[in-house]
């Protein structure tokens, strides 16, 4: 038997809870055509990859991404590929690029995700060639996908493609009956098409970008019951899934949207929410997301909270950093793009006594913990300064209030002002738990937003080595088996997708790690350029020893943590469809100058 690739004696982790053990993989036709602890027949095999001493499981799958754009000149992704990501979900956070043309697209996008809102014109405009669901997948697939996609389509973005982006973001406009059955309209086409279900968004500090609708909430935020209820049955009658945030200020909004998984007089609906996540805000409010999904879902529910496995570090530049938008003296000075405007509103006194008030309000639901004692600057003109925290920057000045020596040094420096602070999944013990909660799903990478503030790109190997670390240490809190199987296929099961899973006769998504380079490396900060975006850099991860080789329909696509001369040229990936299965591709196309550049990143 002639097969195109044979990975040999490595410990084979199939994406189930079964015990991992050492096997030989033939590969044919981009599928796994033999498993088995003898030894296969080489002859005629173009590539033999020893996996002696390493880890061969399934690539891993990101359900929470922000590629939508990126993919469109950049399509081999590998920022996410040479980490083991072999499937990615875009269309998320009531965002996707379906119906909504360039400019519409950049004032969505462009500050909620911190992507430069002239680059996502610039490639929306250029690419779209599609008017729908089916002939986006088409388009998606005439490029030369590196991981597999798969897709939500986003609330806004159909909001905003009925009524107008003005009308979809006015508290006193609703959905004529035209706009809701077209709205209707584009759902049904989109799940016909494969798609995973709806995004949408109830969280009311993402803002919009652009002139005329500044900084006004996404459209589905202004969406009202009736209208949520209608696109909601859909779901519910297909078995579709609901991607969904929920408004943190207001527990009922919080509470509504786990209950709507309940099958009460109705089908019951999928529902992934954001997030579970341990904030420092709150150390408290996590104890109850646990609960809270193993109650609706032994009354029939299908409900997961989305959980990031690692600490949520971020990094800001000056004031601008999405979690200023979660309280009315940030967001004032976020709605100034002007410099000289912003830097006039920083120095008011009236507006630092509503910041000082704002950050010394400690009560409520928040994302960022409010807390300069707590943010250490990592740059900055004045070297003096670096490795301390705003508070102590306060304190060497004389006792100014922190914010004050916060706002001090973004007059003085700006965006040359680097700092960060972890906000979240701080504390082992509770990331732990949150790892084994069979109401969480692994995932909420963010990968290809917020270009300059975070990096979660691998962030499946960090969990892999919590667990690994946490078995040698003689206090193991689950299994390796457990693990891999929450990173690819609980979740492909879960969503429905041709992904997950090494068995004989399945895609052959493969990754080959070697277990001994889980380590530190896997925290180191770095960045690099987007070639898409003419080269604005972004954070990156950078452990290129600890992935060995990755697989996407048979062929290698990353090696020693890079890409190949496959990745970006080469479609390898494919749409994965709701319960489909899915041919494996090996199209060629001929690729645009910034492709090039894009898959040797």
């Amino acid at each position: 038997m002639n097969f195109d690739t044979i990975i040999r004696g490595g410990r084979l982790f199939d994406g189930t809870d079964a015990p991992s053990a050492l096997r030989n993989i033939g590969i044919r036709d981009g599928r796994i055509a033999a498993i088995t602890p003898h030894e296969l027949d080489a002859t005629g095999c173009p590539e033999v990859i020893d996996a002696v001493g390493k880890w061969v499981l399934p690539g891993f799958i990101d359900i929470h991404t922000h590629y939508d754009v990126e993919v469109l000149d950049g399509p081999g992704l590998a920022e996410s590929v040479r980490h083991g990501v072999t499937t990615v979900v875009i269309g998320s956070c009531s965002l996707s690029t379906i119906h909504v043309g360039g400019t519409d697209a950049g004032d969505l996008f462009g500050r909620v995700e911190a992507i430069p809102r002239e680059h996502v014109i610039d490639a929306v405009d250029r690419a779209k060639t599609w008017t729908g669901a089916q002939e986006y997948i088409e388009a998606l697939e005439s490029r030369a996908l590196g991981p597999n996609i798969a897709a939500f389509i986003g609330h806004s973005d159909m909001r905003t493609a009925t009524m107008g982006l003005d009308r979809a973001t006015r508290a006193d406009a609703r959905p004529t009956s035209g706009e809701m059955a077209e709205m209707e309209r584009m759902l049904a086409e989109a799940l016909d098409a494969g798609f995973l279900g709806m995004s949408s968004m109830q969280l009311l500090f993402d803002k919009i970008d652009g002139e005329t609708c500044r900084s006004r909430t996404l459209p589905s935020t202004y969406a009202k019951p009736r209208e949520l209820r209608r696109l909601k049955s859909a779901l519910r009658r297909r078995g579709r899934v609901l991607q969904s945030g929920p408004d943190i200020e207001n527990p009922m909004n919080l509470l509504s949207q786990v209950a709507q998984s309940l099958p009460v007089g109705r089908r019951k609906l999928k529902t992934s929410l954001l997030s579970a996540a341990d904030v420092k805000s709150n150390p408290f409010a996590v104890a109850l997301l646990g609960p809270l999904a193993r109650v609706v879902n032994r009354f029939g529910a299908d409900f997961r909270w989305q959980h990031l496995p690692v600490p949520f570090e971020v990094y800001a530049d000056g004031i601008d950093l999405v979690v200023f938008e979660e309280f009315g003296s940030g967001a004032a000075a976020l709605h100034l793009r002007d410099e000289i405007e912003r830097n006039a509103l920083l120095r008011d006194e009236e507006y630092r006594r509503s910041f000082r008030k704002d950050y010394d309000a400690k009560f409520g639901m928040r994302v960022w913990h409010r807390d300069f004692f707590d943010a250490e600057i990592v740059a900055c003109p004045d070297e003096s300064v670096i490795g301390k925290s705003f508070g102590q920057v306060g304190l060497d000045r004389g006792g100014l209030h922190p914010v004050d020596a916060f706002l001090d040094l973004v007059l003085e420096h700006g965006a040359k002002l680097r700092w960060r602070t972890t906000i979240s999944n701080h504390r082992p013990e509770v990331l732990k738990k949150l790892a084994r909660d069979d109401g969480v799903q692994m995932g909420f990478s963010d990968a290809g937003a917020h270009l300059r503030n975070m990096a979660f790109y691998n962030f499946g190997l960090r969990l892999l080595r919590h667990v690994r670390d946490s078995q040698l240490g003689g206090a193991p809190f689950m299994t390796l088996e457990r693990a891999v199987h929450r990173l690819t296929g609980e979740l492909a099961d879960w969503y429905q997708i041709d992904a997950g899973h090494l068995r004989i006769g399945d895609r052959a998504d493969v990754v080959v790690i070697d277990p001994q380079r889980l380590d530190e490396r896997l925290d180191d900060y770095a960045e690099a350029p987007v070639p898409q975006y003419d080269n604005v850099p972004r954070m990156v991860n950078r452990n290129d020893d600890t992935v060995e080789v990755v697989l996407i329909g048979g062929r290698a696509v990353a090696r020693a943590g890079g890409p190949t001369e496959l990745l970006g040229v080469t479609r390898t990936g494919s749409f994965l469809r709701t319960g489909q299965r899915t041919s494996v591709s090996v199209t060629t196309k001929p690729v645009t100058p910034k492709e090039v550049l894009a898959h040797v990143g």
